[in-house]
């Protein structure tokens, strides 16, 4: 595989993990707040569920800078979500589409006349754990990948973040979660497998409230699979709420399977 085609599909693969930091003029920007020692973890995690965001829909545009250490690139997509159902992205023209469901994973590229089709197997190798759509979902919208309230954790109140880790961390794969205080979002979420030499960092660099809600408003992306890292910095433009929407896609007749390893 050409290493311009390995750049654009590592993109569009990682870049879909990453699809809804908001940026919208009208949007107020969430100020930081104060961490208070004297809250429970149970509390804590309690909170981090009352602040959930509710939405059928939401489309808009984004700018998407990608750098892996030799190619730098930016890029302005359109997407789409319906929530709980689909995830689509689509370059201009139509040159890159993407599309995620419960069910099924898929992504064409008209540069290099390519597709990829298939479940969420790939999306879990790469995390390094089984991953489903509700948990690509939440990481999407400043929410913990997994369900914090099915595992014990444990708490520590920082200067400016609470830290959570499972009470029981397991050696070959572990999580690390930063929520910050104003509204009990996600700050940090860091997944690693330290024998395989993985690391997935994603910060959510700041919040707005829009619509009485409250949206993560930028967001960079490390992932680190042993000797290769790619940063992304995500921006989103045009923001809308609950329009109908449709989710046009259909692979090219002629185009060359990917098959990911």
């Amino acid at each position: 595989m050409k290493s311009n085609t390995h750049n654009w599909n590592r993109w569009i693969i990682i870049t879909v993990l990453t699809m809804l930091s908001f940026s919208c003029k009208s949007s107020k920007v969430v100020s930081a707040g104060k961490v208070d020692e004297r809250l429970t973890t149970k509390a804590i995690i309690k909170n981090h569920y009352k602040n959930q965001l509710e939405f059928k829909t939401i489309s808009g545009r984004m700018k998407v800078e990608y750098n892996d250490g030799g190619a730098v690139q930016s890029f302005n997509v359109s997407f789409r979500i319906e929530k709980d159902n689909a995830i689509w992205m689509s370059a201009p023209l139509g040159v890159v589409k993407a599309l995620i469901t419960p069910n099924r994973v898929t992504f064409y590229n008209k540069l290099q006349n390519e597709y990829f089709d298939g479940d969420f197997t790939y999306l879990s190798k790469l995390l390094g754990t089984e991953l489903d759509f509700n948990q690509v979902q939440n990481l999407l919208l400043g929410e913990a990948l997994f369900d914090l309230r099915r595992e014990k954790y444990i708490s520590l109140a920082t200067e400016e973040y609470y830290e959570l880790k499972p009470k029981n961390i397991g050696d070959l794969f572990k999580t690390l979660f930063l929520i910050e205080p104003k509204n009990f979002k996600i700050a940090t979420q860091q997944l690693s497998q330290p024998w395989n030499k993985r690391l997935l960092e994603i910060y959510y660099k700041s919040y707005q409230e829009k619509n009485k809600q409250i949206l993560p408003e930028k967001i960079l992306i490390i992932a680190i699979d042993i000797d290769q890292t790619t940063n992304i910095a995500i921006q989103f433009r045009n923001i809308e709420f609950n329009r109908s929407l449709n989710f046009p896609y259909k692979i090219p007749k002629g185009f060359e399977e990917i098959v990911l390893k």
